[in-house]
């Protein structure tokens, strides 16, 4: 099978382009629904950091080093970089001992519009807490606290790694088809967007036990503190704020979209094929409007799929729908 037709942009009355792509939902008995190719095999990108986190919960790092929800929030985080987010992976570093130079992720001027201003204005330079992925880092530091491993906790062979890998082939049901370096320079590992949705009804329903115990716990964080997840006029922040508990949303680079809907046992996974976040952001919607999650006019659905695409004066030059086949 080849990739689905999912999103379109009409302008003018003509269609303007084509966002194709691949979207499964699954329960624990396997696929639900699906368009495109289930088995298309993908790099997850920062949509699987509730996987890499499950090490870190499991093990009892999380809890040998006081971590609440807050922390375990943004280990799944992707986050603008503002004070909120910068702050407390600082006081989180601190608790562990250990400071800004302890990450291996790599800085980068953040997204949060008043940090940026504040870093430009007050010409500094931005350092690793700024880094959307330094809350996962501080996660991988944590557990490196408790097996031992060596400063390089970003290296493939590292104890870390060989956690994560071992945590995400178990909840993707899959061995991973191959592995490339993410852009915090940690390992990502591929599976197929079928195991990707896998993963996420898992999340969504997970079994007795410690992993269970340990899922449950990285998802209720993510719902209780969306903030911290991504940040202010983020997709994944405004969908969990609008679904109120009912599952948490995240994102990957590169048009990766996952839920986990815990009320429904549901999990849900796609990619779109050419990289654009417009596509992933209005799949993902369409998608929550078909399961019932959310209503059409929702504010966050109209933002971000049914609502007319306006230009810089606000005059409407268009509008995103669904193709056909795609849920109405």
């Amino acid at each position: 099978m080849t990739a689905a037709n999912l999103i379109e942009l009409w302008r003018g009355g003509l269609l303007e382009s084509l966002h194709r792509g691949h979207a499964v939902v699954a329960d624990a008995n396997g696929i639900v629904e699906a368009w495109g190719d289930p088995g298309t095999v993908i790099f997850p990108r920062s949509s699987c950091k509730m996987i890499q986190a499950l090490p870190l919960v499991e093990s009892g790092a999380a809890d040998r080093a006081g971590l609440g929800p807050e922390q375990l929030a943004l280990a799944c985080a992707s986050h603008n970089g503002a004070q909120i987010h910068v702050g407390r992976v600082a006081h989180w570093l601190k608790g562990l001992g250990l400071d800004e130079p302890d990450l291996r992720c790599g800085s980068h001027l953040p997204n949060d519009p008043d940090e940026r201003k504040r870093l430009i204005c007050s010409d500094s330079e931005p350092c690793q807490l700024h880094n959307n992925c330094s809350g996962k880092h501080a996660g991988f530091l944590t557990l490196n606290q408790v097996l031992g491993g060596d400063a390089d906790y970003v290296e493939i062979d590292h104890p870390v790694q060989k956690a994560v890998r071992s945590a995400f082939e178990e909840t993707t049901g899959e061995e991973a088809a191959g592995w490339g370096v993410d852009g915090c320079s940690a390992p990502n590992f591929a599976c197929s967007v079928a195991g990707l949705a896998q993963a996420m009804a898992d999340f969504a329903d997970p079994r007795p036990g410690l992993r269970g115990d340990a899922q449950r716990r990285l998802v209720q964080a993510m719902m209780a503190h969306p903030e911290l997840v991504a940040g202010e006029g983020r997709a994944c922040t405004e969908m969990m704020r609008a679904l109120g508990g009912q599952g948490a949303v995240k994102t990957g680079a590169e048009a990766v979209f996952v839920g986990i809907l815990p009320e429904r046992g549901l999990g849900i996974a796609l990619k779109i094929t050419d990289g654009g976040t417009r596509g992933a952001e209005a799949a993902i919607a369409a998608l929550l409007v078909h399961l019932g999650l959310l209503p059409e006019d929702a504010p966050v659905i109209r933002r971000h799929l049914t609502g007319p695409l306006t230009n810089w004066r606000g005059r409407v030059i268009g509008e995103l729908r669904r193709s056909p086949g795609f849920p109405q």
